[in-house]
């Protein structure tokens, strides 16, 4: 099988303190990618002149009025000239590696249409290990296997143009969740391969991270789109936590109608009561103490988690 055309497609909105790492990380892999598209998507920052500095012939930086993430992502597509899509935010790294494992999978198993590797959690207090699947090869059942853990991200994720031309790309106008609503539909129609060894840096203390900058949707994609009335029970209850933990970010940031809403729609879920509990518990709150408690719980969850305390 020949070497892999990949193009690695970056989305870039107010980034200049983390961009130039992001890039200096994927011009060191030791796969070098057909080209790097760059869509900065209205930074009001130095983004761009960081960006410019570099000077490689593989980067293309595209300029846009301000639409969005998904409108970016897509333009990148649309721009790109590879076989295979290679994603990655523009505060996260790779490993040296990374291109070159993801070429290995994808020689094994030619026939999925996303692959992707496990990945590390850089925050404020230490680096630690995301909850990926502890193995090599085809997921058997996505939805099952990403209710426990993470399977795709997006800057650890590849996939085959041919998905993208089937399926469509990243849903315009969704602000939070459009990178998991893309895995949904890459899943129902593709097998998805994975490896354990943790070759992206996810940068979760960067700047303007989306649910810090949520501002509510103008599309009308929704998590509601994969429901299945029990025709596929795990899929329905992957949409439910999804939707759920999205109505928790719209609630503390004001959206009571529309998170109330969607607990009626999925208040059918048996797997994710606590995260229902949670919702309704944000949702009952007064509008003006909601961020402030939802900050203090995901801090005390994160360190539980990452502590064991």
């Amino acid at each position: 099988m020949s070497t892999p055309r990949f193009s690695v497609i970056i989305p870039l909105y107010n980034k200049e303190a983390e961009i130039e790492r992001t890039l200096r990380s994927v011009l060191a892999q030791t796969l070098q990618p057909l080209e790097i598209v760059v869509v900065d998507d209205g930074s009001t920052d130095r983004s761009c002149e960081r960006v410019e500095a570099i000077a490689s012939p593989l980067i293309k930086l595209h300029k846009q009025a301000n639409a969005g993430s998904a409108v970016a992502r897509n333009r990148a597509i649309e721009l790109s000239e590879g076989d295979y899509i290679a994603m990655i935010d523009a505060d996260d790294e790779w490993t040296p590696d990374y291109l070159a494992e993801i070429a290995r999978l994808i020689a094994l198993y030619p026939d999925c249409g996303g692959w992707c590797s496990g990945f590390d959690i850089v925050s404020e207090d230490g680096t630690f290990a995301g909850n990926t699947p502890q193995y090599e090869g085809i997921v058997e059942d996505y939805f099952a296997e990403a209710m426990q853990r993470y399977v795709c991200i997006t800057s650890a994720t590849t996939i085959a143009r041919r998905v993208f031309d089937e399926v469509g790309g990243f849903p315009v106008g969704m602000r939070m969740g459009q990178d998991t609503y893309m895995w949904v539909k890459l899943a129902r129609s593709y097998k998805v391969a994975t490896t354990p060894k943790r070759l992206c840096r996810y940068n979760r203390a960067a700047q303007n991270r989306t649910p810090s900058i949520y501002r509510g949707d103008d599309g009308t994609a929704s998590f509601r789109d994969f429901y299945t009335a029990g025709r596929e029970p795990m899929l329905d209850e992957y949409a439910a936590r999804i939707g759920l933990s999205r109505a928790i970010i719209i609630s503390a940031k004001g959206g009571t109608e529309e998170a109330r809403d969607t607990e009626r729609f999925f208040g059918y879920t048996t797997m994710n009561r606590r995260i229902l509990r949670k919702l309704q518990v944000i949702n009952r709150l007064p509008v003006a103490w909601r961020w402030n408690a939802l900050r203090a719980y995901n801090w005390l969850a994160w360190k539980i988690a990452r502590k064991g305390l």
